[in-house]
């Protein structure tokens, strides 16, 4: 299931400070996905411009990965910004999914919700 919500902010404006809100969350920027851009140079060009960031908390990552090698599917974490009908949108994908995928422990559970919570924040971050 995806996680997603509407912001007030205009999509350029969370494009430029999406870095430092993400540090202030524990969060780095791995990769950023301009899919306009990417796919226009393919001969693929898309209306809208939708940016996927990968975002990675070291720490989180490396003990998911030891719990769960197969969690990597869903590493680093990914967040979508773009707009439709005039209102920017976050995305990204619900915890519920990425820990149905595994046989996880009541305690990766409650770190993984730990992590999702601090996505979800980070996304909440340009509430008004």
């Amino acid at each position: 299931m995806i996680y997603k919500i509407s912001s007030a902010a205009t999509a350029e404006t969370i494009k430029k400070e999406m870095e430092a809100h993400a540090k202030t969350l524990g969060f780095g920027v791995l990769n950023v996905y301009e899919f306009r851009e990417l796919l226009e140079k393919k001969g693929f060009p898309i209306e809208r411009d939708i940016t996927v960031y990968e975002l990675c908390n070291p720490q989180k990552a490396q003990g998911a990965l030891r719990a769960f090698p197969e969690i990597s599917v869903y590493l680093p974490c990914r967040l979508s910004v773009y707009e439709e009908a005039g209102v920017t949108s976050l995305a990204t994908i619900g915890i519920g999914d990425m820990l149905s995928s595994t046989e996880a422990t009541e305690a990766f559970e409650i770190e993984m919700k730990t992590v999702f919570e601090n996505l979800v924040a980070l996304m909440h971050s340009w509430d008004a």
